[in-house]
Parts: structure tokens; C-alpha cells; sequence
């Protein structure tokens, strides 16, 4: 693809990318290898589609270098999403077993001897499976998936290991479910065959763009999730690291750790930081295991990966849950800042401390009763709908609060005015993304098992669907325009800049929503401590908020 193309495609992103994100914030852009060989090591994967357009405009913006992702073939086959990814020519297809599975005949359960050994009840085990397929179980045992070692009948395989996955218990958890679904008179579970997939294509492709001197991007979670934590990483960039090192002594393979954090996934206007870690050399003595084979390979490729899971330790926030996350955001509300306002990147680095504080000192009776405070001040916070920046503003009530809420209620009602048109003709692109990007991330949710809530997929659907719909609707109020002036025999002249004059005037509305809707919303947060200022009920409990804070900051 030639630069021109390329830089116009990235054009057209950012263009998204800064309607979509109030801000993108880069660090640590020096650890970027302006040459050579790079594997982009990148996580979490909070943001599916979207989370490799941040990265691409600040490596591009940085470098001048291009990154080629890896993507799975299923979603290339998605007429938007592929026709999308195509414009950049920057896209490896992966296939992948889960997307190519097919329900299988009858019920499974495991043999109460042998954990590797699946019986079946009316199923055909002979003409749907063979060694090397996976067989995977429904979503009540997790999803839990295991490689067919043998086809012993139609009613009976053995497992090369047994069944498990990255949230269960395994073959404890389907026992377990066993037994409950046995009570409910049901012999076994329904379940799935995957087929066996050589990716070895695929590495070729990764080996030669790499020979080549290129980038390439990688999410080795594997897959789009909404969790606090990192997911266990996937192989296949130990895998391609290493193997084209293998094959090429003379390559040198760089890996960069990139962290991804976004303060609010699914929102528009939200903000994010893409954080660049330290160049990560792959070791020689790895490339010399990897070349063994066999379980010298495995271990090779499993310290590797170990190696880019500590990588991406420096430059990820990571929580055990999310009430934990929660805590730590608010306790770096309550900390003072000397005699500054932090930059995102430092509220980034400031959370990513406090987790590993409060991992380390987490049972000690101070830090305990310091959770504690900081969850009641949480609480009350929530109870009064204030928030953390917002009480300072809470002061005793006076004529000066009164005439600050009158003066932002002016520029208020001015802001509402000036959206308020752009937000009409918008309405039905707005609606519409609301219903359809909530269903399909309930859609998700249901499917998935290592999803918590529905937040990884919305802000890549909000997207999607504007792309859609909004140039129809626009070119709809086009037509209509140039009915109108042909229905009121208008010149010539008037009919034929109808559709300029209603482009140009839909570009200058929606500017003015986005602007002005923002810095209103803004000052309509800004309202709720001035109103309680006012409401001598809410006076006592202004007062013990405030005290709160003024203790936990210190």
C-alpha cells in the first residue's frame, strides 16, 4: 500500500479516534525502535476493534512505521470490519478453532475412573472427531476444552489432557456438575467439536513481514474482555518471537510491552493512555531450547512468555476485581498532588502504585482501616450524588452560592440552546445506537465466559453503527433539501448548493454539540454540590464529607 493510501486511511482514524476520545495520551513513546524487527505485545484487550487505532496514530505519529495486527479470519469475514481493515493493508488473519465449531451429536460425560476418558450417549464420536480436534464443553462448566488424543468408538475418546480453562475449575467443576445435572435425571452435557487448525501459514506470513523489517501487533489475551486483570496469555507470541529467530539467525526480534488504559471503556468523550514499555530482547539461550523441540520447545516458549507477562506488569494497571479498583482510584483522588494537577499519564502511574501498595502492606490493621474509610467516604460520596472533586465546592450556603448557581445556569441554557438542534437532527443515530450497541453486548456477555460485564464491545459497536448510519440520514436530509427548493421553485443555482449548504451546516451542528455539549455537561456536573449547598438538610451530612476528606488526605 503506498504511503499516500496509508496516511489517508490514518487520517480518516484519527478523525474518529478525536471524535470518539476527549484525549489520547502516549508515554513512554521513546522505548519505540525507530528500525528492525518489532512484536508489539499489547494488553488489556478492553476495546476489540478499536484498541489498535490509539496505538497505530502514535506509532505512525512517532516513527513513521506501520504495524501489522493479527486478527481473527472470522472477523475479517464481517463486511464492515473487513472492509475496514483492508483500507490499511494491516491485518494478518488468524483462524481460530472456536470460531469453526460445531455442535456435536448427543450428550459426554466423564468416565468416574479415568478424568482423560469422555463417554458419550448417542454420539458419533467416529465420523465427527479424530485425534488433534478439540472437544469443548457448554458455558453452565465454563467452556472448558480439551485435544482429542484418541477415537477409541462412537461412544468413547481419550483426552490428551484433561479439561480445563482460564476460569474454572476444571475437571473438579465438571464433576461437580455432573453429579448436580445426574440429581436433575440428565445423564451428561451437550457439547462442541473443534476442529484441528495448522496455523502454519499464518507464521510464515508473521516470519516474512518480520524478515522484512516490519511490525507486528498482538494481543496475546486472545480475546476482548472487560476484566480488571490480565487474561493468561496465549503462545503464539513466544511462538512467533522465537521461531523467527529459528529460522533466521541473523534476525533480531524486539518486544515491546504496551499497555492500554481507558478511563471509562465504553463512553464516548472518554480519555486513554497508550504506555510504551522497555524493549525486551529475546534471550539466546530460549532460541537454542526452542530448536530442541519437544518439551525443551514448550519450556522455551513458556519462559518467553513469562518474560512478556512481567513486560506488561510495568505497564498495566491490573486489580483483582473490580471493588478493588475502585478503591484504589479513590484513594488516588484523596491524595494530594504537591502543588499540581496531575497529566493523565501520571494518574495512570499513580494507580498502577497504589495497587501494588495495597498488594503488599494489604494485611496490615492500618492499611485495613484505611480500606475501610475509604469505602464508607465512597458511600456517602454515592448517597449525596457528589463526586470526589466536587466537594470542595460543597460550601456553607450564602447569597455568593446562590449567584454562583444562577451564573452557570446562563451559559448552561446558552450551550443547551446551540446543541439542542444538532442533538434533534442526530436523534435517530443516537437511538439507534443505544438499542443496538447494548443488544449486541448482551449478546457477547451471554456467550462468553470470561466476560464480567457488557463494556468490551459497546464502544467498538457505538462506532460502528455511526459509520453507518449517519452518511444515509445525512445524505436523507440532503434530499430533502433539494425537495424543498425544487417544491418552493427556487433558482437553479439554489438547488444545486442545497446539498453543500446542508453538508456544511450538519458539519458546523456537530461540532457545536460536541463542543458545547461537552463544556456543558460539564457545568450541569457542577451544579449538584451548589444545589445541596442550598438545602439546609444536607448541610450536616456537607460537612462530614468534607471532614472525611480532609482526614484521608492527609
Amino acid at each position: 500500500m503506498s504511503t499516500v493510501t496509508y496516511e489517508t486511511a490514518l487520517l480518516f482514524w484519527r478523525i474518529i479516534a478525536q471524535i470518539f476520545f476527549r484525549e489520547v495520551c502516549p508515554r513512554g513513546a521513546f522505548n519505540i525502535p525507530r528500525d528492525g524487527l518489532v512484536v508489539f505485545a499489547v494488553a488489556p484487550h478492553h476495546n476489540r476493534f478499536l484498541d489498535g487505532v490509539p496505538l497505530s496514530l502514535e506509532m505512525y505519529r512517532e516513527t513513521r512505521r506501520r504495524i501489522q495486527y493479527l486478527i481473527a479470519s472470522k472477523s475479517l469475514k464481517r463486511k464492515v470490519i473487513g472492509f475496514l481493515a483492508r483500507q490499511t493493508d494491516n491485518c494478518i488473519p488468524v483462524a481460530r478453532a472456536i470460531d469453526e465449531a460445531k455442535s456435536g451429536t448427543g450428550l459426554v460425560y466423564l468416565s468416574p475412573n479415568d478424568s482423560c476418558q469422555v463417554l458419550g450417549e448417542n454420539t458419533r464420536f467416529k465420523s465427527e472427531s479424530s485425534p488433534r480436534m478439540q472437544i469443548m464443553l457448554p458455558k453452565s462448566v465454563s467452556s472448558v476444552v480439551a485435544q482429542v488424543l484418541e477415537v477409541i468408538s462412537d461412544t468413547e475418546l481419550r483426552l490428551k489432557r484433561e479439561l480445563g480453562s482460564e476460569t474454572s475449575k476444571g475437571t473438579a467443576g465438571v464433576r461437580e456438575k455432573i453429579t448436580e445435572t445426574g440429581a436433575e435425571g440428565k445423564r451428561g452435557f451437550p457439547f462442541k467439536i473443534l476442529p484441528y487448525i495448522d496455523q502454519q501459514e499464518m507464521y510464515c506470513g508473521v516470519y516474512q513481514r518480520l524478515k522484512e523489517g516490519g511490525c507486528i501487533g498482538i494481543f496475546p489475551e486472545g480475546g476482548s474482555h472487560d476484566r480488571t486483570d490480565l487474561l493468561p496469555l496465549k503462545a503464539g507470541v513466544s511462538l512467533m518471537a522465537l521461531g523467527a529467530i529459528a529460522n533466521d539467525p541473523g534476525v533480531k526480534v524486539n518486544i515491546v510491552p504496551v499497555g492500554l488504559y481507558y478511563f471509562h471503556t465504553h463512553r464516548f468523550r472518554s480519555r486513554a493512555v497508550v504506555e510504551f514499555g522497555s524493549v525486551l530482547d529475546v534471550p539466546e539461550e530460549l532460541v537454542e531450547m526452542f530448536k530442541q523441540g519437544g518439551s525443551i520447545k514448550r519450556e522455551a516458549v513458556a519462559k518467553l512468555l513469562d518474560l512478556i507477562h512481567d513486560g506488561l506488569k510495568t505497564v498495566t494497571v491490573r486489580a483483582s476485581d473490580y471493588d478493588t479498583l475502585m478503591l484504589i482510584q479513590a484513594a488516588r483522588r484523596l491524595y494530594n498532588t504537591p502543588e499540581q494537577y496531575p497529566t493523565l499519564g501520571q494518574v495512570v502511574e499513580l494507580n498502577r502504585r497504589f495497587l501494588e501498595g495495597c498488594a503488599h502492606f494489604k494485611d496490615e490493621p492500618r492499611i485495613q482501616k484505611l480500606k475501610a474509610d475509604v469505602l464508607k467516604y465512597n458511600r456517602l460520596l454515592r448517597d449525596l450524588g457528589l463526586r470526589d472533586h466536587q466537594v470542595p465546592q460543597a460550601r456553607k450556603a450564602t447569597w455568593k452560592t446562590l449567584s454562583h448557581l444562577l451564573y452557570r445556569l446562563a451559559p448552561l441554557t446558552v450551550w443547551a440552546v446551540l446543541a439542542l438542534s444538532g442533538t434533534i437532527l442526530n436523534g435517530p443515530v443516537i437511538v439507534l445506537v443505544f438499542v443496538i450497541s447494548r443488544r449486541k453486548a448482551k449478546e457477547a456477555l451471554a456467550a462468553s465466559v470470561i466476560k464480567v460485564a457488557d463494556r468490551d464491545l459497546s464502544a467498538t459497536w457505538k462506532v460502528l453503527i455511526c459509520l453507518g448510519t449517519a452518511p444515509l440520514l445525512y445524505t436523507l436530509y440532503a434530499v430533502l433539501a433539494v425537495a424543498i427548493a425544487v417544491n418552493v421553485q427556487s433558482p437553479l443555482s439554489v438547488r444545486l448548493c442545497a446539498p453543500f449548504l446542508v453538508a456544511f451546516a450538519l458539519l458546523v451542528m456537530n461540532y457545536a454539540v460536541l463542543k458545547f455539549g461537552e463544556a456543558g455537561m460539564d457545568v450541569f456536573k457542577s451544579l449538584r454540590p451548589l444545589t445541596l449547598a442550598l438545602g439546609p438538610e444536607h448541610q450536616r451530612d456537607l460537612d462530614k464529607v468534607k471532614g472525611m476528606k480532609m482526614r484521608l488526605s492527609v
